[in-house]
């Protein structure tokens, strides 16, 4: 699963991961180092450095004034959609799903996602850049993160075809058992909106994922785009007692294409917070 060298979709992810690490590092407010040197920090051109930029600063994490620099914006506003410990549940998402993959390297996993999956920020995980399609027409971007001594075997083939978890259950011994899951609006990048057939800028969904075992150890941490002109989420609030839902009833949680923690002998998805984003 090595790479000699990493392909444009992973260069991309990492010079945005090294940003996104300076500022969950800096209070709002703080400025962050000039893009010149951040590109002499990173090796990268400065087309790259500043789409990466340009994408945070679009999704409100940074601010740019001009003649000035680059500062971390303020705290985005968090609002409960799902109070104290009741669920929510989704009609099943129509079409069949399917997969592109884009990128498959073993890469050291760095400080942000080190922090997200408890490991070392030298351990190896495994990176996976997937484009998720209904129908044949393309619907998402996904990047996967997973700890590399989890799946050692893992191959391309069960990235491309049938349900991811099932595949780290029957193959690998892994048993997904909870996601908890962020979504906030943004808008797609140049590299994104080709991927997507879709106009640069255009409005879409990021979701965030962590999901753990069922001894409560993280697995895999997943952030995805998805298009905003063909994807919406749908809310079944329960609000008081009632007869338990038959498990054909269950369907997908946003994010989660069919077909994932489908099995609910393993699998018990939760939503938390911000539902606290495709397999």
């Amino acid at each position: 699963m090595k790479a000699d060298e990493p392909g444009a979709v992973l260069k991309r992810e990492r010079v945005r991961d090294f940003i996104l690490d300076l500022v969950e590092s800096h209070r709002p407010g703080d400025a962050i180092p000039s893009e010149r040197s951040l590109c002499a920090q990173l090796g990268v051109s400065r087309p790259t450095l500043r789409a990466a930029v340009d994408e945070l600063v679009v999704a409100g994490l940074l601010i740019r004034e001009h003649g000035r620099g680059m500062f971390v914006a303020p705290e985005k506003i968090t609002q409960e959609l799902v109070a104290g410990r009741q669920t929510m549940t989704v009609p099943q998402a129509a079409g069949t799903w399917s997969s592109r993959l884009l990128e498959f390297t073993t890469i050291p996993a760095g400080a942000r996602v080190g922090r997200k999956l408890r490991i070392s920020p030298a351990a190896d995980i495994v990176y996976v850049a997937r484009l998720r399609l209904v129908d044949g027409a393309p619907m998402a971007v996904e990047h996967l993160h997973i700890k590399a001594d989890l799946v050692p075997t893992l191959s391309a083939r069960e990235l491309e075809t049938g349900d991811l978890y099932e595949h780290l259950r029957e193959q690998h011994g892994v048993h997904a058992h909870e996601a908890v899951q962020a979504i906030e609006p943004t808008v797609v990048t140049r590299a994104e909106a080709e991927l997507l057939d879709v106009p640069e800028l255009s409005p879409a969904l990021l979701f965030e994922r962590l999901t753990t075992d069922t001894a409560g150890r993280p697995v895999e941490y997943v952030h995805s785009i998805y298009r905003g002109d063909r994807y919406r989420i749908v809310s079944r609030l329960t609000l008081g007692p009632s007869v338990a839902e038959p498990a054909d009833r269950l369907g997908h949680h946003p994010g989660i294409p069919p077909g994932d923690f489908a099995h609910r002998d393993t699998i018990a998805s939760s939503t938390r917070g911000d539902i606290q984003s495709a397999q």
